[in-house]
């Protein structure tokens, strides 16, 4: 789905931007390692199902969601998407899930441990993927929705 988000990218001019590695940036540890940055630059997105549809959470990569914080966010328990949820509702797969080229609909926010960064690496589509954004190019790019709260270390 990188093909998605290089054409999403072009609007802005950026698609350029976009890296790409012989090795695997499936998870926060392989991300962190081919891009050579530690663990928490990498913005980590997090796909749940809500009532009102499918969201999108980016994260610093080693945060994890706070059940108690998530549900006063959203007055419901966290429902992670199942694999074949994530690329038929968002449109990219685990592993590449990133708030680019993704599907109408989808909200997107980012959590406040991103702000401890000026720059973060969100995947862009594909397990071998990233992309090097300011934070205020990631609220930009991403369309989201503002920051919350939702996350613990």
């Amino acid at each position: 789905m990188i093909e998605k988000v290089r054409e999403y990218f072009k609007q802005f001019g950026i698609e350029d931007r976009i890296l790409e590695f012989e090795l695997s940036t499936a998870t926060v540890a392989l991300a962190a390692e081919a891009v050579g940055c530690e663990p928490n630059r990498i913005a980590k997105t997090l796909s749940f199902m809500t009532k009102e549809g499918p969201i999108l959470i980016l994260a610093a990569g080693l945060a994890r969601i706070d059940n108690k914080k998530y549900k006063a966010q959203f007055a419901e328990k966290a429902t992670m998407l199942t694999p074949d949820q994530a690329i038929e509702l968002i449109g990219h797969a685990v592993g590449g899930v990133c708030p680019f080229g993704i599907k109408e609909g989808v909200r997107v926010y980012l959590d406040e441990s991103l702000r401890a960064f000026e720059t973060v690496y969100p995947a862009c589509g594909s397990p071998n993927s990233a992309i090097k954004l300011t934070i205020p190019e990631l609220e930009k790019y991403s369309n989201s929705l503002g920051f919350i709260d939702v996350t613990k270390f």
